[in-house]
């Protein structure tokens, strides 16, 4: 998950492993970006339930693909107006998050668009209130 940039402000990285994983430092040194981002260690769904409304400009989601469905009120609810949400692992998961898709879709708050790139990215982008 990220924010928009503020003096002093970081964006947490919501990962559920027990450690960050060093080639992830190492992308945020090469991009510049290790000043701005947290690289976290957390359930996704505790760290959503915590987050206040519209806090997040950016969510990359590649948790428990189970719990999507579970996830999206939370979802919609942190993603700020213009925000994206970036959820990994649906073209090779593709029966795993059919029912989240399904849900996405029929969803009037937000527009998707699948990329067809790796693994499958699909992009979510919150509707201006």
């Amino acid at each position: 998950m990220a924010r928009r940039r503020r003096t002093g402000e970081r964006r947490p990285n919501d990962q559920r492993r027990t450690r960050p994983h060093p080639q992830r430092r190492g992308n945020l040194d090469r991009a510049g970006l290790r000043a701005v981002v947290d690289l976290r260690i957390e359930d996704a769904a505790d760290a959503l339930t915590r987050s206040t409304d519209a806090q997040w400009d950016l969510i990359f989601l590649d948790a428990e693909r189970p719990a999507y469905r579970s996830y999206w009120p939370d979802l919609v609810r942190v993603l700020r107006p213009g925000g994206l949400l970036a959820v990994d692992n649906v073209l090779s998961h593709a029966d795993q998050v059919a029912d989240f898709r399904a849900l996405v879709t029929a969803d009037p708050r937000v527009s998707e668009a699948l990329a067809p790139t790796g693994a499958g990215v699909l992009l979510v982008v919150r509707h201006p209130v």
